[in-house]
């Protein structure tokens, strides 16, 4: 009995991904908004009925395809941030991770910059529900760092948005790049991380205390 459950439940995750696989296919020339439900059984090799032992509707399949293509970010970002040892090599490790998962999941990084502001509100949500989880996570491990003493929590939560922030902005641009672009794409995303870096050291340069608004002082805007 045990046995023919195992292999039940292999057969159910075999049509899940291959409803997945097969939609991810499509979504390679036209948006989830346009995907039809047929189209992606068609594609997958299975009944519409079967479609919906797995999934609501196309909207609950684009949301499980946001969680396939950033799930595995998470921890991963935060952890490279956090390596101890020299900061430049800390910035090329950043960029390499974000380079080397764009390589791997071309397609699913690019229905994730599509469908970011696309028509399908739960794929929205559930993209922006992911990537703040990502600043949380990136905002948590630099807090551990001397580097934000005297830091508010919400300045700490705001630089892990830029780093995330900055990671969607390569991604995309790697993927309109290509190959032959990648170099000039990872050196202008190594110069923008510095350039956060660098802020990121004299944040509380004279501003008495992180929890001053900005501007800091009339003085500071006329200079």
């Amino acid at each position: 009995m045990s046995h023919t459950v195992g292999v039940r439940r292999t057969q159910k995750l075999r049509t899940r991904q291959a409803l997945l696989d097969a939609a991810l296919g499509l979504l390679e020339h036209q948006s989830l908004s346009s995907l039809g439900l047929r189209e992606v059984t068609r594609a997958a090799g299975v009944t519409p009925t079967a479609f919906y032992r797995h999934f609501d509707d196309t909207a609950a399949l684009g949301v499980a395809l946001v969680e396939e293509a950033l799930g595995s970010l998470h921890g991963m970002i935060a952890a490279t941030l956090a390596e101890t040892g020299d900061s430049e090599e800390r910035l090329d490790r950043s960029i390499e991770l974000i380079m080397r998962h764009v390589g791997e999941q071309p397609a699913h990084f690019r229905f994730i910059a599509r469908e970011q502001h696309g028509g399908v509100g739960p794929v929205r949500e559930a993209i922006a529900a992911q990537l703040r989880r990502l600043a949380e996570e990136v905002a948590a491990a630099l807090a551990e760092e001397p580097e934000s003493r005297g830091w508010c929590e919400e300045d700490l939560l705001m630089l892990g948005g830029l780093y995330v922030d900055h990671m969607v902005i390569t991604t995309s641009a790697l993927l309109d790049a290509g190959p032959d672009g990648e170099r000039e794409v990872a050196e202008v995303a190594r110069r923008r991380l510095r350039l956060v870096t660098l802020g990121r050291l004299h944040w509380l340069d004279d501003t008495g205390g992180a929890d001053t608004p900005w501007p800091r002082s009339t003085d500071a805007v006329s200079k």
